[in-house]
């Protein structure tokens, strides 16, 4: 019987890891160049930890499972609530802001489709202790810059929910909650039911409609002519005026909402091409999160990329390594092996484990795209030489060991 893999993961073969790399690694020193430090947390957690934030109807998108002390957990489905539980944890005491990144494997249990899957990577940032138009537009150029490594062009649409907030006043906190998950999916029919349910105020309800429809250059100035004087739009504008000393470029979208009810200022997304209706890439915003989970009144000022997605579309070949098979013959086996230890103090080496003849050996070479073959037989021992073939050109010249060493040295820097 053949065991098949589960439904809505992969199988990574090692070419898809030697890009998957490659992009990590980008990612990776772009994070570290502005300051932000890795966290790692647990692959499991305590179930409570995800429904405190968005619900118990979050179970139904959970691999949940209770363990053998009667414990209720389940896998991750994102980063971001581990990552302020362990703040609360183990980093109250430390100099803010802290500055942290993360990327590891998340799990939903939901409909796999294109671009979305069971398990899947994500790549996070949490800035966490700033409040203000400085954070929040130094997270958005970072999002935008690690995109940029990617190759990607990004529609970045920038949005503020303290001004959507400022309108839903007259009403209920959990109202306000559900109305901002409708505008998020873009349900009019729904949004308007729902006003209608909770009778709010039409002037309100004419305001809301208005305001979540202006994008564009022009969108503060209408949201000031719309809802006068605020200091809202005062603070969006700083952080639109930081993104434009960025060089970022944006489009200000008043209808992103995010749909969790713990954002709490700017909100952000990042759209590219070539993905469909899937087509988001990133997305974040500053919320409030940790006094959930015990801690202070602490801001906080993040997003999330889609990993997976961004590879769908990521065209960037890694440079590899240039590899070297060694040749040898029955006799010179045992002399090849600190030779190719040596050698991989540099390069990868391939050695034959194989008992192959000469010639398979080099038909080996050929199949595996092998840059070069050092050949090691009677005579080069003897003569205290290897003969350095270059596999793409087919000339091959005697050289000694640290000749070969410094001509793949020359040729790697």
């Amino acid at each position: 019987m053949t065991i098949q893999r589960p439904r809505g993961t992969r199988d990574f073969l090692p070419q898809d890891m030697a890009r998957r790399r490659h992009l990590e690694d980008q990612l990776r020193k772009v994070v570290g160049r502005w300051g932000y430090q890795e966290v790692v947390t647990p692959t499991f957690e305590d179930l409570e930890l995800f429904t405190m934030k968005s619900g118990e109807a979050v179970v139904g998108e959970l691999y949940n499972f209770t363990d053998k002390g009667g414990r209720e957990m389940t896998l991750r489905p994102e980063l971001t609530a581990p990552v302020m539980r362990m703040f609360v944890n183990e980093m109250q005491a430390l100099p803010r802001p802290l500055k942290l990144f993360y990327f590891e494997n998340c799990f939903r249990y939901e409909r796999p489709q294109k671009g979305r899957f069971r398990e899947f990577w994500q790549f996070g940032v949490e800035l966490i202790g700033s409040e203000g138009p400085d954070a929040d537009a130094e997270v958005i150029a970072l999002a935008n810059t690690m995109l940029g490594v990617a190759g990607i062009q990004g529609d970045l649409h920038v949005g503020y929910l303290g001004i959507i907030r400022h309108v839903l006043q007259p009403l209920e906190s959990e109202q306000q909650g559900k109305i901002m998950r409708l505008v998020d999916k873009k349900d009019d029919k729904g949004l308007d039911d729902f006003l209608e349910e909770v009778n709010a105020p039409i002037d309100m309800r004419m305001k809301l409609l208005r305001l979540i429809s202006l994008t564009g250059g022009e969108a503060i100035s209408k949201a000031r002519d719309l809802l006068g004087p605020i200091p809202e739009i005062d603070a969006f504008q700083q952080v639109l005026t930081l993104l434009d000393a960025y060089g970022v470029g944006y489009t200000i979208d008043f209808g992103i909402a995010r749909g969790l009810d713990y954002y709490t200022g700017m909100v952000f997304e990042i759209y590219a091409k070539g993905l469909g209706a899937q087509k988001q890439v990133c997305g974040g915003g500053s919320y409030k999160l940790i006094q959930l989970f015990g801690g202070g009144d602490i801001p906080s000022t993040g997003f999330g990329l889609g990993f997976d997605r961004i590879m769908e579309i990521y065209d960037i070949e890694p440079v590899l390594q240039k590899t070297i098979v060694i040749i040898t013959t029955e006799s010179t086996r045992i002399t090849a092996i600190p030779v190719a230890t040596k050698l991989r103090e540099y390069v990868p080496v391939y050695l034959d484990i194989m008992n192959r003849t000469f010639k398979a050996q080099l038909s080996y070479a050929n199949n595996i795209g092998a840059r070069y073959a050092l050949i090691l037989g009677d005579r080069e021992v003897a003569q205290g030489l290897f003969t350095f073939k270059d596999m793409e050109s087919g000339t091959q010249e005697s050289l000694t060991l640290n000749e070969i060493i410094l001509r793949l040295t020359g040729e790697s820097n």
